[in-house]
């Protein structure tokens, strides 16, 4: 498995089919303020925290009270209609983890989401077992695609960033991988259209990303 010692996953859209529960959330939630969202895609909000947005959605209404406040409203309908993270999970998910955690390979995840977030998906699913360190973007001065939160993820495995394998699928989350010295795989996007082109190898789904380890 060439020199891989670690593995860190991006959790949305690589683990979780969440991106297009969040893109009817904020669809949801804009068109109940009146705000128009028309000039961004959908693709410019994978990968990223919405707090750091407000200036490229709001444009020449943007004022600092006024995006904290749109923030709170935001978390407050987030949080009153949770995901169903029971149904979410892909189903190659499971047989790639086994397969790493037989060899030896360490595990972590790296999301933009709320550490809440990730700590509930993992619980729903069982997953605590093979993950050895959760890394939210919350907890990052910024977020992807700034690659401080892949660096600190190597750092805490106490490996070189070329030992480390990212498995991404945002156009900001690869940039953080590439940025933070490390190599990329991409779960192929066929429905947001995210530019995908800095990544490493582009696959279509975890099952390839096994083979393509186990042929390694």
């Amino acid at each position: 498995m060439k020199n891989f010692k670690a593995v860190i996953f991006d959790m949305d859209g690589v683990l979780v089919d969440t991106e297009h529960y969040y893109m009817k959330q904020r669809e949801a939630f804009f068109g109940g303020q009146g705000i128009s969202i028309s000039h961004l895609k959908n693709a410019d909000f994978i990968g990223r925290n919405l707090k750091e947005m407000w200036p490229e959605i709001l444009l020449d209404d943007y004022e600092e009270d006024k995006a904290m406040a749109l923030q709170k409203a935001y978390e407050i309908k987030k949080h009153a209609t949770p995901l169903p993270y029971e149904e979410l999970l892909f189903p190659d998910v499971k047989p790639l983890l086994a397969y790493l955690k037989a060899n030896h390979i360490k595990m972590a995840i790296a999301s933009s989401s709320s550490m809440q977030d990730i700590e509930t998906c993992i619980e729903k699913h069982d997953l605590a077992q093979y993950f050895s360190a959760l890394y939210s973007g919350r907890n990052f001065a910024a977020s992807k695609p700034n690659p401080a939160i892949y660096k600190a993820a190597i750092k805490g495995f106490d490996l070189l960033p070329e030992e480390a394998l990212i498995i991404e699928d945002s156009q900001n989350g690869i940039a953080a991988g590439k940025d933070a010295g490390a190599t990329v795989y991409a779960i192929a996007d066929e429905r947001f259209g995210m530019n995908q082109v800095r990544a490493d190898k582009r696959m279509p789904n975890l099952t390839a990303v096994l083979a393509q380890l186990k042929s390694e």
